[in-house]
């Protein structure tokens, strides 16, 4: 992995800008992340289809040492990974199927799960930003086109005051 420091965009606490260039570091990036990660956590993920959003949550799954294994959520809209060791539940969120904003979002209680699990949204963007002031928004890039490149472009940006001083370059 690579990481170049980056000043924080308005609204914005801490960035960091990542290149990966495997679907394993995405994996990794995601254990990395999970000792980052704390109850009350609200990750946002956003990338266009095949970028690593669940992959990137199948590590942090690994991380937080959840139970059950993390695939995507888009039939069912969200699943609730209990904790193996005492940690936070990981509630994982796929809203692609899900037209409105935070109005249908609220269907799925998150805002009562928040506060004890660590709250993952594929799809997120526009539709959770209103949960809590405090998110991490992890935008995936991924080469698009017929190629076999691997890399992903990874941008990482908290939100609020929980992420002010972070290290988010993980390097």
């Amino acid at each position: 992995m690579e990481a170049p420091h980056s000043p924080a965009p308005d609204g914005a606490t801490a960035i960091a800008r990542l290149t990966l260039h495997s679907p394993d570091q995405t994996q990794e990036l995601g254990r990395t992340l999970a000792k980052l990660l704390r109850p009350g956590d609200l990750v946002m993920l956003t990338g266009e289809l095949g970028a690593g959003k669940t992959t990137l949550t199948r590590g942090l799954g690994e991380g937080l040492g959840v139970r059950g294994a993390v695939t995507s959520p888009t039939f069912v809209i969200a699943r609730v990974h209990p904790s193996l060791v005492g940690g936070p539940a990981l509630v994982h969120v796929d809203a692609y199927r899900l037209g409105g904003g935070l109005d249908e979002m609220e269907d799925l209680d998150l805002d009562v799960s928040l506060p004890d699990s660590v709250v993952v949204v594929e799809w997120g963007e526009g539709k959770v930003e209103d949960l809590t002031e405090d998110r991490l928004h992890v935008v995936i890039h991924r080469v698009v086109g017929s190629t076999d490149d691997e890399r992903r472009m990874v941008t990482l940006t908290g939100h609020g005051a929980r992420w002010a001083g972070v290290d988010l370059a993980l390097g």
